[in-house]
C-alpha cells in the first residue's frame, strides 16, 4: 500500500536527518532523490510523489535537518543570502575584504547560509555525501530493497552524480547537475547515468565535454539530453524559470529511464 511520512534516520554524526519518505514500504525497487539548494520543497515531494506513483519507495532527506539549521536554512533566507554573494563581482569573490563587506550586509541567520553555501560548499556538500549515505543505508535495513535508484536536482544533481561514484547505485539521474571533483571517479560507477541539462547553463555546461570523455574512457554507459532556450532549474514547476514541454520530455526520459534499469 502506498504511503507517505516525514521520517527519521540516524546519520554518522549522531544527528537524525529528516526525510520525506512515500511510496509502497513493499516495493523491492528504492529511489532518492536529492534537493536542489533551497531544501526539501514542495518541488522535491512532489517529484517524489510522482516516483512513488511509478512503484517505487522514494526517500528525499532534508540536508538541512540539524538544529542549528532546520529553522535558518530557509528558501526565503537562501535567496536573500545568494543574492548578497553574487552582487560581489566574480573576480572578486576570493577578496576578503569583498566578502566582508558583503557579510556586513547580511543578517546573522544570511552569513551562516553564505558561509556554509557559498564559501564552504565543498566541506557541506561533503557532509551531505555522508548524510545521503547514511539514508541508502537505512533503506537497505529497514526494507527489502534489491535496486536502487538516485536522482538530483541542480546541487543535488552534482550530489547525485557524485554519490554514484560512491555507492552501487542501478541508475543515476543528473538533473544540471556538477561534475565530481575528481572526474576519474567515473571509473567507480555501477549502472547508467543520464544527463538532463539547460541550454543556457554555461558554468554546468563547461564541464559536459570533460565529462563525456571520461565515460568513453571508462567505458561507462550514459545518456544525454540538452534542452535548447532553458535555463538551469527548468525543471521545478515553483521557480521563475520553470519551462513545461522540457521539464515534462525530461519527466518521462527518467521514467523511462529507472524504469529500465531497475526492473
Amino acid at each position: 500500500m502506498k504511503t507517505e511520512e516525514m521520517i527519521e534516520f540516524p546519520t554518522f554524526d549522531g544527528t537524525k536527518v529528516k526525510a520525506f519518505l512515500a511510496g509502497d514500504r513493499e516495493s523491492n525497487r528504492a529511489i532518492i532523490v536529492i534537493q536542489e539548494i533551497w531544501g526539501l520543497t514542495n518541488f522535491i515531494k512532489n517529484y517524489s510523489r510522482r516516483l512513488a506513483d511509478d512503484g517505487y519507495l522514494v526517500l528525499a532527506p532534508h540536508l538541512y535537518s540539524r538544529k542549528e539549521e532546520v529553522d535558518i536554512f530557509t528558501q526565503e533566507n537562501i535567496a536573500m543570502a545568494m543574492k548578497i554573494f553574487f552582487e560581489i563581482p566574480a573576480e572578486k569573490r576570493g577578496d576578503a575584504d569583498s566578502i566582508r563587506t558583503a557579510m556586513g550586509r547580511a543578517s546573522a541567520e544570511q552569513g551562516e547560509i553564505i558561509t556554509k553555501l557559498m564559501l564552504g560548499r565543498g566541506n557541506t556538500e561533503e557532509r551531505m555525501l555522508k548524510d545521503i549515505a547514511m539514508g541508502y543505508e537505512y533503506l537497505k535495513e529497514k526494507f527489502s530493497i534489491r535496486k536502487f535508484g538516485v536522482v538530483g536536482f541542480c546541487m543535488g544533481g552534482g550530489l547525485s552524480f557524485r554519490i554514484s561514484t560512491q555507492l552501487p547505485f542501478d541508475a543515476t539521474v543528473v538533473y544540471y547537475g556538477s561534475n565530481p571533483p575528481d572526474l576519474n571517479d567515473i571509473s567507480k560507477i555501477k549502472g547508467p547515468v543520464l544527463g538532463l541539462y539547460a541550454g543556457e547553463d554555461p558554468r554546468i555546461n563547461a564541464g559536459i565535454p570533460d565529462a563525456v570523455s571520461h565515460f568513453l574512457k571508462f567505458k561507462k554507459q550514459l545518456e544525454l539530453k540538452v534542452y535548447p532556450n532553458t535555463n538551469h532549474a527548468f525543471a521545478n514547476n515553483d521557480g521563475s524559470v520553470y519551462n513545461r514541454e522540457a521539464a515534462e520530455d525530461a519527466w518521462e526520459r527518467t521514467s523511462l529511464f529507472f524504469r529500465k534499469c531497475l526492473k
